[in-house]
């Protein structure tokens, strides 16, 4: 345990970060709130294993250089937004069509996906976001792990990884409540409106920032 000690401040400055990250709303835990209410905790467990994978890929791909070389490559970062602004409109369209459906929606007659779809669907959303790799780099620039070895690094990813589950899941958890599952039965097209309209224009914005 005495190698990790010089390691701690380095740990605990990029975990606070990664905490206030994790625990403020985004497009993730919007994702969570339309497959919580609408599939059910299990499948928004499974999405947040999904996110926390998705992050610890970033996380490993700052500590190698991937995301250095993604910052100053601008065809990279480009086509990178692509992708992730192509996919946030995928999820607005869901959201959107769901919002039109007349009929009152139980969670029985919301058609369901396996758990490995909605792995994929949080590890997606995790790891095209342009976001999610501009904050691992801010993550890597503490330099909590800088002069250690296999352990050591292996450690802060590990502890990465589980602020990443802890926090999403807390909002997976959350979101998928029985009483708010019941306001949702009441306001859904109010809600999947929203998260319609939140995905549009993250995906816009995605799309269309420079640098």
């Amino acid at each position: 345990m005495t190698e990790f000690l010089p390691f701690l401040p380095g740990f605990l400055a990029a975990y606070a970060i990664l905490v206030l990250a994790a625990s403020s709303p985004g497009p993730a835990v919007a994702m969570l709130l339309g497959i919580g209410l609408s599939h059910g905790r299990g499948p928004a467990m499974m999405a947040t294993w999904g996110i926390a994978t998705g992050s610890v890929i970033l996380n490993v791909g700052t500590l190698i250089g991937v995301g250095l070389l993604l910052s100053q490559a601008a065809w990279a970062m480009t086509i990178l937004r692509l992708i992730g602004a192509a996919y946030l409109l995928w999820l607005a369209w869901g959201a959107f069509r769901r919002a039109a459906d007349p009929r009152e929606v139980k969670p029985a007659d919301v058609p369901r996906l396996s758990g490995p779809r909605y792995f994929a669907m949080g590890f997606l959303l995790q790891v095209t976001n342009p976001k999610a790799i501009v904050f691992w780099l801010a993550i890597a620039a503490v330099g909590a792990t800088e002069g250690g070895g296999a352990l050591v690094i292996s450690a802060f990813v590990l502890g990465a990884f589980l602020i990443s589950f802890a926090c999403h899941g807390a909002w997976a958890l959350l979101l998928s409540s029985s009483p708010i599952r019941a306001a949702y039965g009441r306001a859904r097209r109010w809600i999947e409106g929203v998260l319609g309209v939140f995905f549009t224009a993250a995906a816009l914005r995605l799309a269309t920032e420079r640098g």
